[in-house]
């Protein structure tokens, strides 16, 4: 050859590779320029190529010469069949470490070919390729475009199968893959869920069988492996993997452990936690025993932490204590459970006392929060999961909470301005956060929580002074502009909607106990003035029903406190609204055969009957606010007029059997028709005309009958 070997001294070794770059550069025939190629290359794979020599490389040499070395099929006389491709693939190794060009389309359009290094058959003389393959998908997925392109051309299936295939450099096709499933998981796992799936049935039966510290190692990689989404419980492949981990994490948790390996598994199981709720746990006296074991061993690891927390050892354990969150949050809702429950009664009870000392823990850390620590995502963590406690137990720490509210309003008041970016914890998150505009939207977990709180007088005096209520009314305006901006088609319950009727929920609760803050604070009448133009647009949407009708009670019974407010006055916007609130009101029932008799029954209307577990006492108080209301706005009656309602209900109530309508439906009715009857003359003329004292008299309606009776 025309060149002298590589010298061994580094000088000369960087000046023969000069002359190697000179001749490149050069060349006058493939010859010259392959020759001078296999130096540059073996200067590469040892390392000795300093950032600006590479460049240098690349500048000479650019992207065409080695895409013609990984086309070409013919190598020099006895030479290997891979030399030229192995070439390439060094040289194109070589220039992805420079971020720059690992991001190049140069680079992105050639992981086709090095998924097909991976797939092929590896013998010794092709181990350097697949070193060389590895370090260009490492490089590529450390650029902002590499992640999606590496899932749309194929490597998400090639990692997998060179995995499962446990040739050379298999581990690092398992470390791409936990790096491409933490930026990309939903996208991987709808492209490629049976490869993906074969590697989780492989990593749980290694997990289930090893008897070693790979075991431990192992419950650091699975959780990547655990997708939020298609449910691993919908296949027997994915079913079977869940029994394998469970069986895994029983024995591990069942074990003395220490620290560093009790951890792992915590966060382990609160990753399947996340997933699948508790339904990868098998019912029986094994599962239930396994359960509380889990929740006991969370609480003690947050109570460990944060009941003496030492700032080094609370910024150590963090990742673990949130996993111990979720833990917490499944035991607060399996002690809840009454259908199939995996829990004996006497095992909620020893729980619950458990939970509530770690939840007081929990209060305690977070009395000592500082202003600047606000940003932290494990003080949203820990926020969150107090908020699942507040909502379901409303006895226990009460002094606690109480004391610790005017942090929990003023953190949750300053994310909701900020609309603070942080991001959560791997285990922060346990329902999705669709819908919600901020990725840090504590009010959503504290809602339920308030809505409890503000049916009680101290906790809610304090909520009030704290300026709550403002709070809550601009969540409510820009949650319902979320919901507006959201597609109108039928689709499940979103973070959003459950948030707007949570917080009518807490509305409704200050209406009833505190109508003089009402009348006084400003927020209310700007509340109001959303009602009157959400209800027209609510209502028409069926799957929207449940909401619609925490708005129209939450509208009626503000209307009657706030009746002198311009907004009310015979508006556009007034009218459209009580029209609205009279139709949900009014088309609520219907008349049905009856099958114990040959008459009809009155019953729920059907588009109704999903929603009326939910809504029926709303409707009950919408109508008790409707009556209020009829004496206050004079032009109320028209409204009903307007919408038939008399004329309708007159022939419901003729149509169907007396005994098919109870008691409270027939004083509900009641007292809208008398407060009809005695506002307009014309509502009366109507209801005698349709045999009003006839069905008056005949359901017992004293208080009407008296009422058309008078002249």
């Amino acid at each position: 050859p025309p060149f002298p070997a590589m010298a061994s001294d580094s000088r000369d070794g960087h000046a023969t590779l000069k002359r190697c770059l000179g001749v490149l550069r050069d060349a006058r025939n493939d010859s010259e320029q392959f020759a001078a190629l296999l130096l540059v290359t073996k200067a590469v794979r040892a390392g000795e190529v300093d950032a600006k020599t590479r460049r240098q490389i690349f500048d000479a040499i650019g992207f065409t010469f080695p895409t013609r070395l990984l086309l070409s099929r013919q190598p020099p006389a006895g030479c290997s069949p891979h030399t030229f491709r192995a070439l390439g693939l060094t040289l194109l190794a070589c220039f992805c470490t420079d971020p720059e060009l690992a991001g190049h389309s140069q680079i992105l359009n050639k992981i086709p070919t090095f998924n097909d290094v991976l797939l092929s058959p590896c013998d010794p003389d092709s181990t350097s390729m697949v070193d060389d393959v590895y370090q260009c998908l490492s490089a590529i997925l450390a650029t902002a475009r590499g992640p999606r392109e590496l899932v749309t051309k194929g490597t998400v299936s090639a990692l997998c199968q060179a995995y499962l295939n446990g040739g050379h450099g298999s581990d690092r096709a398992l470390t791409l893959l936990v790096g491409l499933l933490a930026i990309a998981e939903a996208k991987c796992w709808q492209r490629d869920s049976p490869q993906l799936l074969a590697v989780l049935s492989k990593l749980s039966s290694d997990f289930l069988k090893a008897e070693d510290m790979t075991k431990f190692e192992l419950c650091e990689v699975l959780p990547h492996f655990i997708p939020l989404s298609p449910p691993l419980t919908e296949n027997s492949q994915g079913s079977e993997c869940l029994s394998r981990l469970y069986k895994g994490l029983a024995d591990v948790l069942g074990s003395k452990l220490s620290q560093l390996q009790r951890d792992p598994a915590l966060k382990l199981a609160a990753s399947l936690v996340q997933a699948c709720g508790a339904e990868w746990i098998p019912a029986g006296s094994a599962g239930s025993k396994f359960l509380a074991l889990l929740v006991n061993l969370a609480c003690v690891e947050v109570r460990l932490t944060l009941e003496e927390p030492d700032p080094l050892e609370v910024e150590r354990k963090k990742e673990v204590v949130t996993a111990c969150y979720v833990l917490m949050e499944m035991g607060i809702q399996e002690c809840l459970r009454e259908e199939n429950p995996l829990l004996e009664n006497v095992q909620k009870m020893q729980l619950m006392r458990i939970m509530e000392e770690a939840f007081g823990a929990v209060i305690f850390y977070l009395r000592q929060v500082k202003q600047e620590e606000l940003q932290d995502p494990f003080i949203f963590a820990s926020v969150r999961v107090l908020g699942a406690w507040m909502a379901e137990e409303t006895s226990s720490l009460k002094q606690e909470i109480c004391e610790l509210l005017p942090f929990l309003v003023d953190y949750a008041r300053k994310l909701f301005k900020e609309g603070t970016p942080a991001v959560s914890l791997p285990q922060a998150e346990l329902v999705s956060t669709e819908g919600s505009v901020f990725p840090q939207d504590a009010l959503r977990f504290l809602l339920p929580g308030f809505c409890h709180l503000t049916a009680e007088d101290r906790p809610r005096d304090i909520l009030i002074s704290e300026g709550a209520a403002a709070l809550l009314c601009e969540y409510f305006l820009q949650q319902w502009e979320v919901l507006t901006s959201e597609s109108t088609a039928p689709a499940p319950l979103t973070s959003t909607e459950m948030s707007l009727q949570t917080t009518c929920g807490v509305f409704l609760n200050l209406v009833v106990t505190a109508p003089d803050l009402v009348r006084r604070d400003k927020t209310f009448s700007s509340l109001m003035d959303v009602l009157l133009k959400s209800l027209p647009l609510l209502l028409p949407q069926k799957h929207h029903l449940v909401l619609a009708a925490n708005v129209a009670t939450l509208g009626l019974m503000m209307a009657r406190i706030l009746s002198g407010s311009a907004a009310l006055q015979e508006t556009r916007s007034a009218k459209e609204f009580f029209g609205a609130a009279i139709r949900f009101l009014s088309q609520a029932h219907t008349a049905q055969a009856d099958p114990s008799s040959d008459g009809l029954a009155l019953a729920v209307s059907p588009a109704y009957v999903s929603a009326w577990d939910d809504i029926h006492e709303l409707w009950f108080l919408g109508m008790q606010a409707l009556a209020g209301c009829i004496p206050l706005f004079p032009w109320l009656p028209h409204a009903a007029l307007q919408a038939r309602w008399l004329q309708g209900l007159s022939q419901l109530l003729s149509r169907v059997t007396p005994a098919s309508v109870d008691l409270e439906l027939v004083t509900a009715f009641q007292a809208v028709l008398v407060e009809l009857a005695r506002a307009s003359e014309q509502c009366r003329d109507v209801m005698l005309s349709h045999q009003g004292m006839e069905w008056a008299n005949l359901y017992g309606m004293a208080a009407l009958e008296q009422c058309l009776a008078e002249q």
